[in-house]
This record gives structure tokens, C-alpha cells and sequence, in this order.
């Protein structure tokens, strides 16, 4: 869920396609978009306090075999919200879980990786060292 929460609903989509036909769906709930409150905590382990709220969107799919999926996506796209509601109900189907995760949430998982691998490589780039030198006595 977490590769689907980062990625965007059309590359969700242009995927989604890849794995077969598509059942037939209804919306139970949503999509729906509201704030969540984020808390955090000083040095990761002191009291919480309110970080600030954060806009999130959310649905509920029913497929026509009976299967319910669930999606919380931070933002407002409603499309990426249904898409891996729609998603989270496949994966609950022995028969198309592995083709969906081939299909769809390893390249996804693979370009989210790829992505971060590059913004590291650009801070790594820009990395300076200190060092001191010690004298040298003999």
C-alpha cells in the first residue's frame, strides 16, 4: 500500500491495464478528501506535539467476486485514491496477487527507487567532507 499511496494514478493506471482484464467494481465509500492532524516528536522520542494537518483522500471498492479494498493517499487525487482501493482488493485474490505484483507494484516499486537512488546521487554530489590534519612528528 505504501508503493501505491506514492505513486501517482496515472502511472497507477497505465499499469492497472497491464494485468488483465479488470473486474467490474462499486464504491462503497469515497473517494472522500479531509485532514488528518500529522504529530511528531522532538528527537523522535520526546513528547508529541501537533506537526500541522495534512489533506488526505480516501475510498472504499467492492469488485463484483465480493472482494473490499481500502486507500489513503495524502493529497487530493481522487483517481490514485479508487485506483489503489481497486488494488488492495486484487492483491486479496489468490489468482491475480502474484500477476498484479509483477504487473504493477514492483515497476512501481522500482521507479520509486530509482527516483530516490537519484535525489540521493545529487546530494552526494554536493556532499563536503571536513577533516583535520594531524601534525607529523617525528
Amino acid at each position: 500500500m505504501s508503493v501505491l499511496a506514492r505513486a501517482s494514478g496515472s502511472r497507477i493506471a497505465a499499469l492497472l491495464e497491464e494485468c488483465g482484464e479488470i473486474p467490474a467494481f462499486i464504491r462503497i465509500r469515497g473517494p472522500e478528501a479531509g485532514l488528518v492532524m500529522v504529530r511528531g516528536r522532538a528527537g523522535g522520542d520526546g513528547a508529541p506535539f501537533n506537526l500541522g494537518e495534512m489533506s488526505v483522500t480516501r475510498c472504499t471498492v467492492r469488485t463484483d467476486s465480493g472482494l473490499i479494498g481500502h486507500a489513503y493517499v495524502a493529497g487530493r487525487d481522487e483517481r490514485q485514491a479508487e485506483l489503489a482501493a481497486l488494488v488492495d482488493a486484487l492483491m486479496q485474490d489468490p489468482e491475480r496477487a502474484p500477476l498484479v505484483r509483477e504487473k504493477l507494484i514492483d515497476p512501481l516499486a522500482q521507479y520509486q527507487q530509482a527516483e530516490r537512488d537519484a535525489v540521493a546521487g545529487k546530494a552526494a554530489a554536493t556532499k563536503v567532507q571536513f577533516f583535520a590534519m594531524q601534525t607529523m612528528r617525528t
